[in-house]
């Protein structure tokens, strides 16, 4: 992650999180994100996140495009979509997030405020060589701390080479106990609600 830390977040009376989201709307326009960047809050910072790499959009539209054919009815798959992590006062954009439809269309139209993440079914990851460790890590940890029933890393610089792991059944400790890992070029099952197969085998490696 080439990122660049854009605020300390941090109220004059100490308040952190409750300052961060009004920062956070505000940073919204591209005067102040560059097209492409996305802005996330983490360690009581808002971080912007530059655009991922080519093979990620292509990894991800293929994803998208398979989770569809087993997705039911009143959920929807979403990209770029803010979700606040309440127990941690995080707040990622995950590159695909499935979420209830009718959740998103209640939200507030004059806002940009972010969904709850403990409302989304399955986050998607797809690592870059930037951000590969916080994915693994800080990610993981804060999307089990939401509930997030299902969490899919879609890791090209796995140290054993490209990997696709499904982390499932959250505990409150931060961690999932369940963990299902296969790498490129096999095929991921992703569960119910979905039954799908995810085939791997045309996804890119790690970009030169």
């Amino acid at each position: 992650m080439t990122a660049a830390f854009v605020e300390n977040g941090q109220s004059s009376d100490g308040r952190a999180w409750d300052y961060l989201p009004q920062t956070w709307r505000e940073l919204d326009v591209p005067e102040d994100v560059p097209e492409g960047w996305r802005a996330e809050i983490d360690e009581g910072q808002i971080v912007l996140v530059p655009p991922p790499h080519a093979h990620d959009n292509g990894i991800a539209e293929a994803v998208q495009r398979r989770l569809y054919r087993g997705l039911p009815e009143g959920l929807g798959i979403y990209q770029t979509l803010g979700i606040h992590v309440a127990p941690l006062g995080k707040l990622y954009v995950p590159d695909l997030v499935v979420m209830p439809t009718e959740l998103i269309a209640a939200a507030d139209p004059e806002t940009s405020d972010p969904m709850d993440a403990s409302e989304a079914l399955l986050v998607v990851e797809i690592t870059s060589r930037g951000n590969a460790r916080e994915d693994r890590t800080k990610k993981y940890r804060a999307y089990a701390r939401a509930g997030v029933p299902m969490y899919l890393l879609i890791d090209r610089f796995d140290t054993r080479g490209p990997m696709v792991t499904l982390f499932t059944e959250p505990n409150e400790d931060g961690t999932y106990k369940h963990t299902d890992a296969v790498p490129f070029g096999k095929p991921m099952v992703v569960p119910s609600p979905f039954d799908v197969r995810l085939p791997t085998d045309e996804f890119p490696g790690p970009a030169v």
